[in-house]
């Protein structure tokens, strides 16, 4: 029978688990080869704003596949409604069967983006963080400086938005998760102070551009998922000392790289993905000089690991009951 998880089931079950660790290993095993990943379903919508992800796929000779849908409508907030929404379907590699159902609003698409963040801070920011710099006040604005505690040492974040009020309430919010906050609507004021700059806001034209960027920088670009987004200005892909993506594949089609490669910035070799830097000390950090990103367009194995871990520690539950 179809076990159906709901959202508080589901934040239970994450207190067991850790998404960091299970979500490095899936980037490793994609970038080995052992992971069949289709092309990214989607749909844009215009208005109001807003689009629907298709993301699926399966480890070579595991137990499971997972097909993943995921919505933002950005303006569902002025209408009292989440910015995200979406499930996650579970099924037997073996049999085909639909073993779970997990109507996570969206939350799982969220916690494994801000792992991913923190997987890239982990291998690539600098050694000493002086400041976090976000751009974006929203769920993952939020998550992202929360997840990289997980991997570093600073609790001083200037994050950047369009909205003071929305500001205004982040700004409570994350004081009273510990946080030293200070917000803008400058972007200058996090290029010129923060070391770590995290990017995740749904823009279609770039928020900071490369004569802004010191020597040292570290930037983790993750709103940009569709063709259509981009963050950064492609000189900045282009003055990286090292350049690292999820999936270089997906990276061909979307992102700050593909927009980049659009531009005459880069070629595809300059990229290295995640799950390789992560075997190869090599394609890390190096030195406090350099100025590194890693384009984070999202891709399914994320989506595969987190759900394979909520449905196994379900399981887990389940034996500890009988």
């Amino acid at each position: 029978m179809t076990k159906i998880v709901n959202l508080d089931e589901i934040k239970i079950i994450l207190e067991k688990i850790n998404p960091i660790e299970i979500i490095e290993e899936g980037f490793v095993a994609y970038s080995q080869g052992k992971v069949e990943i289709p092309p990214v379903g989607e749909m844009i919508f215009t208005e109001p704003p807003g689009e629907c992800h298709i993301k699926y796929g399966f480890i070579k000779e595991d137990d499971y596949f997972v097909i993943k849908v995921a919505t933002g409508f950005y303006d569902n907030p002025k209408i009292n409604l989440p910015a995200f929404d979406g499930l996650m379907l579970l099924f037997s590699q073996k049999t085909g069967q639909l073993l779970s159902v997990l109507l996570d609003e969206g939350h799982l698409t969220n916690i494994r983006t801000a792992s991913a963040g923190a997987i890239a801070a982990k291998y690539m920011a600098p050694k000493k963080v002086k400041r976090i710099g976000v751009f974006g006040a929203g769920t993952h604005g939020r998550l992202q400086p929360i997840y990289l505690q997980k991997v570093l040492d600073c609790k001083d974040i200037i994050t950047w938005g369009t909205n003071q009020e929305e500001l205004d309430i982040y700004e409570k919010d994350m004081i009273e998760l510990g946080f030293n906050v200070q917000t803008t609507q400058n972007p200058e004021d996090i290029t010129s102070s923060c070391n770590l700059i995290v990017t995740c806001t749904p823009s279609k034209e770039p928020l900071i551009f490369a004569d802004q960027i010191r020597k040292g920088t570290h930037i983790t670009a993750i709103g940009s998922d569709t063709p259509e987004k981009q963050e950064l200005d492609s000189a900045i892909i282009k003055k990286a000392d090292r350049l690292i993506v999820d999936s270089i594949e997906q990276c061909m089609s979307r992102g700050e790289c593909f927009k980049a490669m659009n531009d005459g910035m880069i070629k595809k070799e300059k990229m290295i993905e995640l799950g390789q830097m992560i075997m190869d000390k090599s394609f890390q950090r190096q030195s406090e000089e350099e100025i590194t990103v890693i384009d984070l367009t999202g891709v399914a194995i994320q989506d595969i690991q987190i759900a394979k871990a909520v449905w196994k520690a379900i399981n887990r539950n389940i034996e500890q009951i009988i």
